[in-house]
């Protein structure tokens, strides 16, 4: 366990400093699922300790709950008398090949419209199933690709460190630091209990990932603003990843829109993002125009494969990750299954997503002391290759979930009452809270 932490510790230039995790048991799966959720929650925690000790001369201690990290990992929220509405389209999930096994990711309408282009219009699981099953692994693969669709082909660790984009990855950092030269002199306007108070996070990230990350920011008194296109929707995560935040629509294709954007990006003190590598290029957004607009901006942003590499802007998912990088093909064989098996969470989501936190912390930490913004860039495969390399699980289970376990307040959200799981970390003097409910995405303005 400590060997995941230090190397976490190490990549986000934090100190050597052991962190207690209490409570005992784990995930069963294949690899160390809890102990990576343990290790990347706490580095976010420790984060704001030194963010706080560089402020205040006081070093927060740190904790960290085993069970409650591992169920945040599946979910904080539990509803009273409603349901969240299913993850999964119908059609997306994991297929025989003629000489393999694919997934295919179709939760957007558009990614569904993609595989359907290639496979044509399928009404269930088992139409599919008899289309998919005339191809090879690969060709089908490379065929929703160009769609522009996204599916992935199972691959043993050993093919993945053979393929061009595993090569490409396993030679990147788990964060990538780039510090710039411009300066931003803003004073501290946070507090033990609050200690991201005044600071502004604009927020382009979906699913669970980033918004893992803006969650966590908000719970430390950040204002962030989440902005998705007009037509984005993703229903079966909202409710349980806009806790805190204000979420508004805007069309980067749009002049008045883009126009709008700038604006709140002169503002931002962070900004979170989780496009394909060249996606904000080609929307004239790139690097160099963000600086200009904000100097001494926090960019932090994150991708599926990586940035090298024939893949950098592949589109991609935790799920597809877990495929190409080996992860599903070793849980087959620990289950000894006759199909894929993957993490039993969404894991390289979330735990990225502390660590996109926990850099952004750290970036801001560094910003308060010298004036100056930077960087950080993070990839769902880079994680993948950490979890992959600490070696195997556990099979000792959890204790199962009480209502003890539940906090006390019930958050009123849109979709009716519900409560959040207690948090699973400990900062002494600062409690983790979340000062908006979940919301819908769309509902507020485009404003800070």
């Amino acid at each position: 366990m400590t060997d995941l932490l230090t190397s976490i510790q190490a990549a986000l230039g934090l100190s050597h400093t052991p962190i207690p995790f209490t409570g005992r048991g784990a995930l069963p799966s294949a690899f160390a699922v809890t102990d990576l959720a343990c290790a990347s929650i706490a580095a976010a925690g420790q984060a704001v300790s030194e963010l706080l000790h560089q402020q205040t001369g006081q070093l927060p201690t740190i904790e960290v709950d085993r069970r409650l990290a591992s169920f945040w990992f599946s979910s904080s929220l539990r509803p009273i008398g409603w349901q969240v509405p299913p993850l999964w389209d119908p059609i997306a999930g994991d297929y025989p090949t003629c000489d393999g096994w694919i997934r295919l990711h179709t939760n957007a309408p558009h990614h569904r419209a993609a595989a359907e282009r290639v496979l044509g219009a399928c009404a269930d699981r088992s139409a599919m199933a008899a289309k998919v099953a005339q191809w090879t692994s690969t060709e089908l693969e490379q065929a929703v690709v160009d769609a522009k669709g996204c599916a992935a082909e199972m691959r043993s660790w050993a093919q993945w460190q053979q393929h061009p984009q595993g090569l490409a990855v396993n030679a990147e950092q788990l964060v990538h630091f780039i510090t710039n030269q411009d300066e931003h002199a803003k004073s501290w306007q946070g507090s033990v209990e609050r200690p991201l108070a005044g600071i502004k996070v604009l927020d382009l990230t979906r699913v669970l990932a980033g918004p893992t990350a803006s969650r966590f920011l908000a719970g430390l008194g950040a204002e962030v603003l989440r902005i998705d296109p007009p037509t984005w929707n993703e229903p079966g995560v909202v409710p349980e990843m806009t806790l805190g935040k204000r979420c508004a629509r805007l069309d980067l294709k749009v002049a008045a829109d883009r126009a709008v954007f700038e604006s709140l990006l002169k503002d931002a003190d962070i900004l979170l993002h989780g496009y394909r590598a060249d996606a904000l290029e080609h929307l004239g957004f790139g690097a160099e125009r963000r600086r200009q607009l904000a100097p001494g901006l926090i960019d932090v942003c994150l991708n599926a494969y990586g940035w090298s590499g024939p893949w950098q802007n592949r589109r991609g998912f935790d799920s597809l990750v877990q495929m190409s990088s080996g992860i599903a093909e070793a849980g087959q064989r620990w289950q000894q299954a006759d199909k894929p098996t993957p993490l039993p969470v969404q894991a390289l989501d979330h735990a990225t997503g502390y660590l996109l936190a926990a850099s952004a912390l750290k970036l801001l930490t560094e910003r308060l002391r010298s004036g100056r913004g930077g960087s950080a860039r993070l990839s769902l495969a880079r994680t993948a290759k950490l979890l992959i390399e600490y070696g195997s699980g556990t099979t000792q289970a959890l204790r199962v979930e009480d209502e003890q376990d539940h906090g006390v307040s019930v958050e009123q959200t849109p979709w009716g009452p519900a409560h959040r799981l207690q948090v699973p970390v400990k900062i002494s003097g600062t409690p983790l809270q979340w000062a908006l409910p979940a919301t819908d995405l769309g509902s507020h303005q485009p404003q800070w």
